[in-house]
């Protein structure tokens, strides 16, 4: 298997870009989810997967420029994160009032719906949100939902017939011809070992929670949908990604692409393929 893209998202729930390159470490990958928009009014973080308030932010990019990073907005405009007018610019867009933070504050929570309901009902519609608190699996400050890393294969995307930017990973393992959907899943509680030299090793804690395309306001559902699995619960199921902490720090990846663009365009071979078996590590 080959790590085919590595990825990062500046800011939580705006698009981002792949790396040729990154630095991982205890919370993820560098620049990875560290600034998040955070609602004045209620003090939450603002989140895709709270559509009918927030699905707005997916149609922004943040790329890292310099120690700064840019937001660039489907108005046309764009401003540093650093910019004194960017919460302003922010607020205008999204209709509400809000600030751009990097510093989580203690207990950092977002409304999280059930996809099921958005699809049902429409994302316009007033459906149950329950507040989650977020990063319980990082030791990191990032607004990461829960663990550092987001791993899934080109597998299960082609299976479920969904673009990447759906699912937000930060790293995508290409698999070879005939690997089944939802493999990821028999990688819960091993290592991976990513690279031959100074590898990265990543420990697998949990599968993803599922996410769907008109949840998040990217293109429709698939015909295919993502089997779901609720870490809470212990259902059985397929779900699309992972959840992992990373052990090691350097991790080396594709060139840059778009976000929009396949996988498979591009791919950089990392070492040998995963040995997906009982025992505690693994390679890629």
């Amino acid at each position: 298997m080959y790590v085919a893209m590595v990825r990062h998202y500046p800011v939580k729930s705006m698009l981002g870009g792949s790396l040729p390159a990154a630095r991982l470490g205890p919370g993820g990958v560098e620049h990875d989810r560290a600034l998040a928009v955070l609602d004045t009014g209620t003090g939450l973080v603002a989140t895709a997967k709270h559509p009918r308030l927030w699905r707005g932010l997916l149609a922004f990019t943040a790329t890292v420029r310099g120690d700064d990073v840019l937001i660039t907005s489907p108005q046309g405009w764009s401003a540093e994160a650093g910019d004194p007018r960017i919460d302003g610019l922010l607020s205008d867009a999204l209709g509400r009032s809000v600030r751009l933070t990097r510093d989580r504050p203690s207990a950092a929570s977002v409304e999280r719906t059930d996809p099921e309901d958005v699809l049902a009902l429409g994302v316009d519609a007033r459906v149950a949100a329950p507040t989650l608190r977020i990063g319980q699996g990082s030791p990191g400050s990032t607004f990461v939902d829960y663990a550092p890393v987001h791993v899934i294969t080109t597998a299960t995307l082609e299976h479920v017939g969904a673009e990447l930017v759906r699912y937000r990973p930060n790293i995508v393992v290409e698999t070879p011809p005939g690997t089944p959907a939802f493999v990821e899943n028999d990688w819960v509680g091993k290592e991976l070992r990513i690279g031959r030299e100074r590898p990265v090793v990543l420990r697998v804690t949990l599968p993803t929670p599922p996410v769907r395309g008109s949840h998040t306001g990217t293109r429709p559902a698939p015909a295919r949908p993502a089997r779901r699995t609720d870490p809470d619960d212990g259902e059985p199921g397929g779900c699309p990604g992972l959840r992992r902490a990373p052990l090691r720090r350097r991790l080396r990846g594709s060139r840059p692409q778009r976000s929009d663009q396949n996988p498979r365009q591009g791919r950089a071979p990392l070492g040998s393929s995963v040995a997906n078996r009982p025992s505690a590590r693994g390679s890629i």
